[in-house]
This record gives C-alpha cells, sequence and structure tokens, in this order.
C-alpha cells in the first residue's frame, strides 16, 4: 500500500480536526503606480511645458504651426469632398490621436532633460526605443479614432434618421434650438466624452513611454492606464486643463494650436516622468504584461 488511510492525520495537519483550513485574504501590495500628487500638481506640469516652450522656441512654434496647418488641410478636405457631417466628430477625435502628434514635443522635453540642443528634423523624425510598437500603437490609435467616427454617425442617424446632411449653416440651429438636437447632443456628448476618456488614459503615458522605454504597444496602453487610475485627482485635473485648451483653440478657429498644443505635449512629458517616476527599468518583467519588444 501506498499509504496508510487508517492512521491519523499528523497533529500539524490543518485537516487533523476534520476543520476546513481558515481562508486569509491576501497581504495588501503596494501601488507601484500611486504618487499622491495633489490635483494642483497638473499645473506645474502646465508651467513646465510653457517653460520648454520657450526654451529653443523655434522647433516647437513651428511644430504648432505644421498642426494647425495640417488641421486647416483636413477640414478644408472634409468640405471640399462633402464630408461636413465629419467636422464635429473629427474636432473631437483629434483628442484621440492627439498624445501620438505630440511625440516630437516630448522628444524635445526628453533631450532637454538630457542637456541636448532639438532640432525640427528630429522632433519630426523620432525614434521610440520602443521601435515598431510606436507604430502598432499609431494603427490602434487610428483605429479607435475611426471607430468613434463610425459611433457619431449612427447617434445621428439614430436622431435625425436616415437623411442626407443638411450642411454646417443649418445643423448648428438644429442642434441647439430642436428638442432632437438636444438629445443628439446630450448623446454625442456622453458617448464622445467616454471614447475621449478611454483614448485618454490609455494614451497618455503611452506614447511617451514607448519614445524613452524598450517596452510593447499593448504593455505600454495597459500600464497607462493603471497610472491614470492610481493618480485620478491629478489626472481629472490635467485632462480639464486639455479640454478647456483645446476648446479655446477650436474658438480661435485653430490659431490657438500653434501655442496651446506644443505647451501640452511639452506638459505631458513632464506629467509622464512625475508619475512614471524612476521605478521604469529597462528589463523590469514585472512592467510587461506580454511580449518583448524586438
Amino acid at each position: 500500500m501506498l499509504s496508510d488511510r487508517d492512521a491519523p492525520p499528523p497533529p500539524d495537519n490543518p485537516h487533523s480536526g476534520g476543520m476546513i483550513p481558515k481562508v486569509v485574504p491576501p497581504l495588501p501590495r503596494e501601488n507601484t503606480h500611486a504618487r499622491d500628487l495633489p490635483w494642483r500638481t497638473a499645473f506645474s506640469w502646465l508651467r513646465a511645458g510653457w517653460s520648454d516652450l520657450w526654451t529653443n522656441p523655434l522647433p516647437s512654434l513651428l511644430y504648432g504651426v505644421a498642426v494647425f496647418l495640417v488641421s486647416v488641410v483636413v477640414v478644408w478636405f472634409l468640405f471640399r469632398l462633402e464630408y461636413d457631417y465629419a467636422l464635429f466628430p473629427a474636432l473631437a477625435g483629434f483628442m484621440v490621436v492627439g498624445p501620438l502628434i505630440a511625440s516630437g514635443l516630448y522628444e524635445k522635453s526628453r533631450r532637454l532633460e538630457d542637456g541636448a540642443h532639438t532640432g525640427i528634423l528630429q522632433m519630426v523624425f523620432v525614434k521610440p526605443r520602443a521601435g515598431r510598437a510606436g507604430l502598432f500603437m499609431g494603427v490602434m490609435l487610428l483605429g479607435l479614432f475611426l471607430l468613434w467616427m463610425r459611433a457619431a454617425v449612427l447617434i445621428y442617424a439614430l436622431f435625425f434618421g436616415m437623411v442626407a446632411f443638411p450642411g454646417t449653416a443649418e445643423i448648428v440651429p438644429m442642434l441647439f434650438l430642436t428638442p432632437t438636437g438636444w438629445g443628439l447632443l446630450v448623446a454625442g456628448s456622453v458617448v464622445g466624452g467616454l471614447f475621449a476618456a478611454f483614448a485618454f488614459a490609455i494614451s497618455v503615458f503611452a506614447v511617451p513611454m514607448l519614445l524613452s522605454e524598450r517596452i510593447d504597444a499593448l504593455s505600454a496602453l495597459g500600464i497607462s492606464m493603471a497610472m491614470v487610475w492610481a493618480n485620478l485627482p491629478v489626472m481629472l485635473a490635467w485632462g480639464a486643463i486639455v479640454l478647456v485648451l483645446f476648446a479655446a483653440s477650436i474658438l480661435t478657429l485653430g490659431l490657438g494650436l500653434i501655442v496651446a498644443f506644443p505647451v501640452l505635449g511639452h506638459a505631458t512629458w513632464h506629467a509622464y516622468r512625475a508619475v512614471r517616476g524612476d521605478r521604469a527599468v529597462e528589463d523590469d518583467e514585472t512592467q510587461r504584461m506580454f511580449i518583448r519588444p524586438a
């Protein structure tokens, strides 16, 4: 026989008294992403971004001008191709891809920390340490942007039916002066807010992370969301600042992007450095969720 079932269990066996062992809750673990930053810290990031803008300002301002000109061209094409119905969703969707567009601004702030000079070409042709993971990140954010555009069209069809878009001049009074328009604004704001919040959480730190660390895109997305959730008060304040400055830029017909976009880009790098801290180790496998980048 391999065992004697009639023998009594040893005295240190938890089943010796016929009792089920007590289930002990797991020990508390330190949240390595929490920094306990007050919400006012967001304004210090904004001041740091303003300082980076005016340290060798020409490349940052040229970057802002380029973003403004590309925005103007996109809007012109929307009207030229009679896709003006996509104007408002496209403006809102800019918040989704904005962190990716600001990669060059992160690079300048990173190089300023190292005391290096940065030209406009170095900001345009950024070489992220994560390699091809940056391209994968761009594809995912672009897919999220297209998904939001489709959702916006469906929301319009739910409220106004399958009718042709009446044009920008007529849609504004329809939105603000009719009950159906009010419903569309509420539903669109809720759905768009969810898209924007999700895109903000997964990308606000993921893109700077890919720039400065060897990490895969999916891990960067997950870690970015964890960092935002662990520092929610200050990140809500930072998101509000981004939203206000973007809205102010729209009210100036996009001209405000020339200054606001570089300031926000530089400031986001300082936000990443403050929240990520010095715990990002290149070979720390515990930080990676999926694969090691090539």
